[in-house]
């Protein structure tokens, strides 16, 4: 991994993650007049016509050809755009306003929950200083949104139904997330389209059947047109944009490191709190400059990282030559 490649991965997954930062509070807004789930939806939808505009031109027919992976697109699909997207909304409108803190700080537990998957998987200890990069961030996140106090945990403990739906919630992106590694050979385009048609059609599926038999309601017209502005927003940054900037920067970073990244996302949502008149503490403005710290630390660690295995390929390269 260059330095180049490491400095475009982190510029990439930033950008999703201030994306995905802002999207809590816009989705509060909206969310008192819709129901999460055609929310979820009409985004997605709108989000997947668009990108399959774009692969058709660019890549062609074939490029939504499955080629024997269609279970795993389905599967990894599922996962970001319905259970995501359902639980995570969910939650958050079942705790109401206090919901839009709490669903952004449990962003933080993906680079944790993204290491634990990997290590079952592969039964490799991460490296120590991934693991320190990651409690910084933890650590640091958590100080932004509990202002130093305590009661924050008892007040999820009293929300846990809501709570729970979140974290699994995450635990979907996570696995969406770390999925895309097995389709390093496909654009990043390609990947993105194909889970997003995909989960999008089984979001779809249970939409229906929910207005059909009367558990979701369906939205009014004036409803819809209430929160365009919203829905506008939803799809073209935290959708389309942070979408294909968040999978061409795991591609480019690795899963692990990149999505360490996400650690911004509740720090996001704290400014832009500040910029609707929200007062930051010493508490909060301390822990976005522990994670800011992580982040940076990490970028380093990765670049120092590139250049060691760099010179010990030139260094074999050489050996091999002096050897014959």
């Amino acid at each position: 991994m260059t330095s180049k490649q490491v400095l475009l991965g982190s510029a990439l997954c930033l950008t999703a993650s201030v994306s995905w930062g802002a999207m809590f509070p816009v989705a509060r807004s909206a969310l008192h007049s819709i129901d999460p789930f055609y929310f979820s939806m009409i985004r997605y939808l709108i989000v997947t016509m668009i990108l399959v505009c774009i692969l058709w031109m660019k890549e062609g027919r074939s490029a939504f050809r499955f080629e024997g992976k269609g279970r795993k697109l389905l599967f990894y699909g599922t996962m970001a755009f319905t259970v995501y997207n359902f639980l995570v909304f969910s939650g958050q409108k079942l705790m109401g306003d206090s919901g839009t803190i709490t669903a952004s700080i449990m962003e933080v537990l993906m680079p944790l929950i993204s290491i634990l998957i990997l290590w079952y998987r592969t039964k490799k200890r991460p490296a120590r200083a991934t693991l320190i990069t990651i409690c910084i961030a933890l650590a640091g996140t958590l100080l932004v949104i509990t202002d130093g106090n305590l009661s924050f945990f008892s007040m999820a403990a009293q929300h846990l139904v809501p709570v729970t739906l979140i974290f699994f919630g995450v635990v979907g992106w996570v696995l969406y997330s770390l999925g895309g590694s097995e389709f390093a050979e496909w654009s990043t385009l390609r990947y993105s389209t194909l889970t997003c048609l995909l989960g999008t059609s089984v979001s779809v599926v249970i939409v229906l059947f929910g207005t059909l038999f009367n558990l979701i309601p369906l939205p009014a017209w004036e409803t819809l047109v209430s929160v365009r502005y919203e829905m506008s927003f939803m799809v073209i940054m935290p959708g389309l944009l942070a979408l294909l900037s968040w999978n061409a920067g795991l591609k480019k970073l690795t899963p692990v490191n990149g999505i360490l990244f996400i650690s911004l996302v509740p720090v996001t949502t704290f400014v832009i709190m500040i910029f609707q008149g929200y007062t930051i503490s010493i508490y909060e403005f301390y822990g976005a400059l522990l994670v800011i710290f992580a982040l940076i630390r990490n970028n380093i660690n990765q670049r120092r990282a590139g250049k060691m295995r760099l010179q010990a390929g030139r260094k074999t390269i050489q050996e091999n030559v002096y050897e014959r």
